[in-house]
């Protein structure tokens, strides 16, 4: 018998159950037999404090002090070609940015082509360190005493007084269920006889290419599209393509499309005058939503003791201090420093 059980090992459930074990009993169950397999380790890795909705946003900028020894210069460049400017002029003001000369953004990425009109950047788009903070969370969560359980896909949820989740290794009770399974949070409600809210998972692809023209591309900074039709992230030494896929799937392994990473990469190759001929690796991870596509954070409507902790679309990492700081005061009865009206809007209440 434990207080909390926490199911999924992305950076959502480990988050959470450091911050739970500071004052309750903790194991931490993820299917897969690595944590943060899933969308967690497939994650562009970036903190863009301007990125994503008002409650995103308000998460981002509550995360930030927690975020510091995990961040590194980035920077972030806006491009828009002829006939851009209202799309343009949309992200210029939702990522907060600075309008530049061409001439400055050839600066920043010297493989750009005349077909640039416009170009804008800001400099507090930053790198996270995504595998120290995992490993940092971890060994937080185990130093209380909390359990870590990998390669063990839940089965069923027995409702009663306490908890009883089976899976495949073990029976497990507990007071408290933290659902943050990611692509599969639905799924869990529904073994403990919850009802979905309608998570859906969005499959996300990137390329990985050489670096062009033999160029040192680690100070460039990550580069777009308007309507972030497409993006390109400098990685140890290499250079990662997204066309910024939203396709909505299945809860699964998911795996690259060729074709809709062939039409990234050319919507990038539209921009810059060194062609793609080699692409090295493929990959793709899994961003899933809510509804209206805003985190859920907290208790279920018709039962406390089953909390969510799920939607975090592309969102994870950046909000994760913030949003296990949130979960943990909502599970313990705990006030929160974030602004009720935030709160109201990630409650899972919404749904009801």
């Amino acid at each position: 018998m434990t207080d909390i059980i926490v199911i999924g090992g992305g950076i959502a459930g480990i988050s959470a159950a450091a911050q739970l074990s500071a004052s309750a009993k903790v194991i931490l169950i993820e299917a897969e037999n690595n944590l943060g397999y899933h969308s967690s380790g497939r994650s562009a890795a970036l903190f863009e404090e301007n990125y994503g909705s008002a409650s995103v946003v308000a998460l981002n900028r509550a995360s930030v002090d927690y975020h510091q020894p995990y961040l590194s210069p980035r920077g972030l460049l806006l491009l828009g070609r002829k006939g851009e400017d209202k799309a343009f002029d949309t992200d210029l003001a939702d990522l907060a940015s600075t309008e530049i000369s061409i001439e400055e953004a050839y600066d920043y990425v010297p493989i750009l082509n005349d077909k640039i009109t416009r170009a804008a950047y800001h400099n507090s788009a930053m790198d996270i360190d995504t595998d120290r903070m995992i490993q940092d969370l971890v060994k937080i969560l185990r130093g209380r005493g909390g359990k870590v359980i990998t390669g063990s896909r839940i089965t069923g949820i027995e409702a009663g007084n306490v908890w009883k989740v089976r899976s495949d290794s073990d029976i497990f009770s507990a007071e408290i269920i933290i659902n943050a399974a990611g692509a599969w949070a639905d799924q869990i409600a529904l073994l403990a006889g919850i009802k979905p809210i309608g998570i859906t998972p969005y499959r996300r692809s990137i390329a990985r290419v050489p670096t062009p023209d033999g160029h040192d591309i680690s100070k460039w900074p990550i580069f777009f599209g308007v309507g972030e039709s497409w993006y390109a992230k400098p990685d140890a030494g290499k250079l990662l393509i997204s066309p910024a896929d939203e396709d909505p799937v299945i809860a699964h392994d998911v795996w690259a499309d060729d074709m809709v990473l062939a039409q990234g990469i050319d919507r990038y190759s539209q921009h810059v005058t060194t062609p793609v001929t080699k692409v090295e690796t493929t990959w793709a991870g899994l961003r899933s939503f809510a509804p209206d596509r805003t985190l859920v954070l907290g208790p279920d409507a018709n039962n406390h003791r089953f909390i969510w902790c799920a939607g975090q679309g592309g969102y994870g990492f950046q909000t994760a201090p913030a949003a296990s700081q949130l979960v943990s005061s909502l599970t313990l009865g705990q006030k929160s420093n974030l602004d009720a009206k935030i709160i109201s809007s990630l409650s899972p209440k919404r749904f009801s």
